[in-house]
Order: C-alpha cells, then sequence, then structure tokens
C-alpha cells in the first residue's frame, strides 16, 4: 500500500495535480469532513473506476454548522482517516486550514435557490449554503474531471450537480451508493453518538421507507404512505420527525397526493432524531 500524500495549502495541491496531469492521469476527487466510514471509502473506490488520480479531502466546514450545532464535537481522526484513505487507493489527501478555504475579510458565498429552502434547509437553513460555497471552493482549488458524492446525503447531491451545471464547471459529478449495516442502517459519522440502545432502534428509518416504497410501487396514495411511515418510524422511539416526504428526485418538490403516476420516478427522504442525534435517510421508488 502507497501512503497518500497530504498537503495543507492550495499551492502544495496544485502543484501535485500539476505533476499528475503532466502524465496525462484524470482526476478525481472524494471531499468529506473526515471521521471516514465504509461509505466514504466506496466514493474513494468508485472515484477510482473513473480517474487515475485520486484526491480526497478532509475539512470540517464550519460554514454549514449554526450556533449550537454540534462543530466542536464533530469526530476526527486524521491519521486514521489517511491510513483508510491510503488503502482504497487514493492518492494525495487535501487537509486545508479554515484560513485556506476562507481566506481573512472572505464574503463570497454561493446559494442554489428553492432546493436549498426544501427539506432539511427548512430545519437547517443555513446548512446548504455552507456546503455550495465550500464545495465550490474546493472545486476552485482542486480543478476535478470528475467528482463524487454519497446518495446518502441525497438532498446534497442534487444540489451540487445543479451548482455545476448552472455555474459550468464542467466537472462529471457521480452519484455513490448508500453504505448500509446489516441491519439496513445508512452509515454516518454520526452514528457514533448513538448509545447501544438508540442503535437497535435506529434502523426503523430504513424500514419504514423500505415499505413505503413498496406501497407506492403497488399504488398506495403517498399521503398514506407517507402517514404510515411517518408513525412507524415515530413508534420505534424516534423523539422527533423533521420530515418524511415523497419528491421529485431531480427538483426535490413534493410529489402530488394520489398514486404515483405510472413511469415516474420518486425519492423518499426522512430526517428523524433519535435521542440527541439527527439520522437521515433516503430511497429510491
Amino acid at each position: 500500500m502507497q501512503q497518500a500524500v497530504i498537503v495543507r495549502t492550495r499551492e502544495s495541491l496544485q502543484s501535485q495535480i500539476a505533476a499528475a496531469r503532466s502524465d496525462g492521469k484524470q482526476v478525481g476527487f472524494v471531499p468529506t469532513m473526515g471521521a471516514l466510514h465504509d461509505g466514504h471509502i466506496s466514493l474513494v473506490r468508485k472515484a477510482g473506476e473513473n480517474a487515475d488520480f485520486i484526491v480526497a479531502s478532509i475539512f470540517v466546514n464550519p460554514a454549514q454548522f449554526a450556533p449550537g450545532e454540534d462543530l466542536d464535537r464533530y469526530p476526527r481522526n486524521e491519521a486514521g482517516d489517511v491510513a483508510r484513505l491510503s488503502e482504497a487507493g487514493c492518492n494525495l489527501v487535501y487537509c486545508p486550514s479554515v484560513e485556506e478555504m476562507y481566506p481573512e475579510g472572505s464574503i463570497t458565498n454561493v446559494r442554489v435557490e428553492e432546493m436549498s429552502d426544501l427539506l432539511d434547509g427548512i430545519y437547517r437553513p443555513h446548512f446548504f449554503y455552507g456546503v455550495a460555497t465550500v464545495v465550490a471552493r474546493l472545486f476552485i482549488h482542486v480543478k476535478p474531471d470528475v467528482a463524487v458524492f454519497g446518495e446518502k446525503d441525497y438532498q446534497q447531491l442534487q444540489i451540487i450537480k445543479r451548482m455545476v451545471r448552472d455555474l459550468g464547471f464542467g466537472i462529471e459529478i457521480i452519484g455513490g451508493k448508500t453504505w448500509r449495516d446489516n441491519d439496513g442502517l445508512a452509515q454516518s459519522s454520526r452514528n457514533a453518538y448513538l448509545s447501544e440502545e438508540e442503535r437497535q432502534r435506529a434502523n426503523a428509518v430504513f424500514s419504514a421507507l423500505h415499505r413505503a416504497s413498496c406501497r407506492i410501487r403497488i399504488g398506495v396514495p403517498v399521503e398514506d404512505v407517507m402517514k404510515e411511515a411517518r408513525g412507524a418510524i415515530l413508534a420505534a422511539g424516534f423523539s422527533k420527525l423533521d420530515y418524511v416526504s415523497a419528491v421529485d428526485p431531480v427538483t426535490l418538490q413534493d410529489l402530488p397526493d394520489g398514486p404515483l403516476e405510472q413511469g415516474r420516478d420518486c425519492r423518499l427522504l426522512a430526517a428523524a432524531w433519535m435521542g440527541s442525534t439527527r439520522l437521515i435517510d433516503n430511497l429510491g421508488v
């Protein structure tokens, strides 16, 4: 296994990438906030299927945390993350400082209108502005040919696709499948916050979405299916629901009530609180 090179400045990053490009290599990119799990590693491997030189970033982005959220306690393990990235075939790891990403006096932000104000955007109105801004800056730093984002964060994936299209970045955006534990729970860095008892109940979100997808496929009206799914998640011990929604997979707008139109795709998304931990998941129909 070859150890990935670690760089911490834009200048060093671009020097390494220029050397790879001089050898005719295509650049693949996987941005992360660290605390890596198997889902992240699957994205690195997917990038390796679509490019020759793989860059990953580790940056806990303060712009996507509101006051009182878990910025300070967000799990960090740079040495362990770099080891896992190296094992997965990553060539270069970019670990910038806050000052490198947001130079002093920086006042420019990126906002993807409408899509950022739905679903998670209702409950975390700052979040997708922070995501779009940092990803745009990372794209400018790395200038990749291909970038891979997990479908676990489905709304984020669609917003990044729209930003890339609207701003003409010329980067191919690829979605990587959601990586799950054996009982269906979507892997997330925040799963580490769950107690043993909470962890045993947390897969209820996936179970409810899976049942909902089956019932929508056989023609049960969308509003009835969503009501049932919300009830099942709360009955499993979740303390609060932010949303359980059936939406258009591209625009993220709510689907009309009634049975799903024949030939129409749908995405089911949920966000729910297990104790003090907020979990999200989604499933395609």
